[in-house]
């Protein structure tokens, strides 16, 4: 518990200054923290040019140790509509084949939001840095349409498909105060001893039969 003599950052611009100040990657808040339940204020400006670009790279550092393939601000406890998504996707054809998981080169996303494409549902595992230990299947739109900003203002108006559409819908998630279990089939919830020992199947379909939950049709 805090003490009421903590210093409290007066601006969003003081409390990055104030993470950046320490070395190696920034700490990884944890669900049952509420800036993780709550909508993350757009971006405006609140960081100059170069405080936005050491934090972009001090988010990347960190979803590279974690690791991860994406991280938005409020996982490090930043209330900005503010991620960052990286996939070199290194996993075996038949896995890229099942899930569509090509590699998603590393950009930013700033004030993202997303519309599915159609009625297609897509269902996998898939875990959060914000939820450690744990993995659950989501079905979630095969695809959708991103329209958000990059680090410098440019618009970015791209539809994603395949494991690249299921990352931004995570990670845009996470700006409106949304964690993957709540979209997640709860019977599917799996350790990550029990995703190694039984469930590194391609698709969820024995998971499926076996823990008693149903997939979509197009999954």
């Amino acid at each position: 518990m805090a003490s009421t003599s903590d210093p409290v950052p007066s601006s969003i611009s003081d409390q990055v200054e104030e993470l950046l100040s320490r070395t190696g990657p920034l700490p990884i808040v944890a669900a049952g923290d509420p800036v993780l339940r709550r909508a993350a204020e757009p971006f405006d400006g609140q960081l100059d040019p170069t405080l936005l670009a050491r934090f972009v790279a001090a988010l990347r550092d960190t979803m590279h140790a974690a690791p991860g393939v994406g991280l938005a601000a409020p996982q490090v406890g930043v209330p900005l509509r503010l991620a960052v998504v990286e996939d070199p996707a290194p996993v075996p054809d038949e896995i890229r084949e099942a899930r569509g998981r090509v590699p998603l080169p590393f950009r930013v996303l700033v004030n993202p939001a997303y519309e599915p494409l159609g009625p297609a549902r897509a269902a996998f595992f898939e875990g959060c840095l914000s939820v450690p230990g744990w993995q659950a299947v989501v079905a979630r739109p095969a695809e959708v349409r991103l329209v958000a900003q990059d680090e410098n203002g440019r618009p970015l108006d791209e539809v994603f498909t395949g494991w690249p559409a299921r990352i931004v819908q995570h990670e845009t998630d996470h700006l409106n105060g949304t964690l993957y279990l709540d979209r997640a089939e709860l019977r599917s919830l799996s350790s990550n001893q029990a995703m190694l020992e039984r469930w590194s199947h391609p698709t969820p379909s024995q998971a499926a039969a076996d823990l008693g939950f149903d997939l979509p049709e197009e999954s």
